[in-house]
């Protein structure tokens, strides 16, 4: 397969930065379905929905730090303590998140979903806030 070709007013540093986000998508895709299918099994039929987030996302966590690294961002920023404690943060960010979707979708007082309707904005909108977060604050 032939490399993409971009015209030649586009910088290397976006063609870069194009490249990670396509590595991060595959990489996140992964991380999220590595998450989904720890989430619902454990939400549909083992535990509260909230505590489900908790264990998928620190597993998600542990498994995608390494990914991240090594795929999404290779070759690229640094990786050392800092990195790791702001990958961690910007994780626990997404935790949050994740919690409050939760909540408010399904173990909330507002609507009593289903223990699926969490799992849309995990794919949509965590990854894209995410991966803004690591590539310019974490691995720069």
């Amino acid at each position: 397969m032939a490399a993409a070709r971009f015209p030649s007013f586009v910088s290397p540093a976006r063609r870069e930065a194009f490249w990670q986000l396509v590595r991060f998508g595959v990489t996140g895709g992964a991380m999220t379905a590595f998450y989904a299918a720890i989430y619902w099994p454990l939400a549909t039929y083992v535990m509260n929905p909230n505590l489900a987030v908790v264990v998928a996302f620190l597993a998600a966590t542990a498994v995608g730090r390494f990914a991240h690294g090594a795929v999404s961002f290779r070759g690229y920023g640094t990786r050392n303590a800092r990195t790791a404690r702001r990958f961690f943060l910007v994780q626990l960010l997404g935790f949050v998140l994740q919690q409050g979707f939760t909540w408010v979708l399904v173990t909330g007082p507002f609507f009593h979903g289903p223990t699926w309707w969490p799992l849309v904005p995990a794919v949509s909108v965590v990854p894209l806030l995410t991966f803004g977060l690591q590539r310019n604050w974490v691995f720069r």
